[in-house]
């Protein structure tokens, strides 16, 4: 079961719920960081595309970019960041879509080499593009490691939580 269900109908007040406690968790993520404004806080906008649908996971894994960035003090400028974070919605969009009409195992490789070299790849263009000093290969060279490590774990770490939650709901 991929969707919150009550009774015999979704309920959207439970996951929009559901979606602000994700979105404060993906606060708290935003604090614990990694390098700049690269942090955990996109693993609940992960799970919430996997647990609420691949909308509320978009919603959710943007704004957590948001909440980094701010938090970082917006390093790379806010309208990049404003791309990042469109970015980061399109990713946990898609992550929910492929768990979907894939697999978890196809899911997860796709969006760990979306969310790191195919972001760091577009933040380099974008940045270029925005004419910003880091920028660029510079860019790219400087977060290609630090981003896929964070992606790898913010997206495993989400998949094996809803696996756990959903295990725990078919035993009640």
């Amino acid at each position: 079961m991929n969707t919150i269900k009550t009774g015999r109908q979704n309920s959207s007040t439970i996951k929009i719920v559901y979606c602000g406690m994700l979105i404060a968790l993906s606060a708290v993520g935003a604090l614990i960081k990694i390098q700049g404004s690269i942090a955990f806080d996109s693993m609940p906008g992960f799970f919430a595309a996997l647990f609420l649908g691949p909308s509320y996971g978009a919603l959710v894994a943007g704004l957590g970019h948001i909440l980094t960035a701010a938090t970082s003090g917006f390093p790379l400028t806010l309208p990049m960041h404003i791309i990042i974070a469109l970015q980061m919605a399109l990713f946990g969009y898609l992550f929910g879509v492929f768990h979907r009409k894939f697999n978890y195992l196809i899911a997860i490789i796709l969006a760990i080499i979306l969310n790191g070299p195919v972001g760091a790849l577009t933040a380099a263009f974008a940045s270029t593009l925005l004419g910003l000093p880091f920028s660029g290969s510079t860019l790219f060279y400087a977060v290609i490691t630090p981003l896929t490590l964070a992606s790898a774990l913010n997206i495993i770490l989400a998949y094996l939580i809803f696996r756990l939650i959903n295990k725990n709901k078919s035993r009640v």
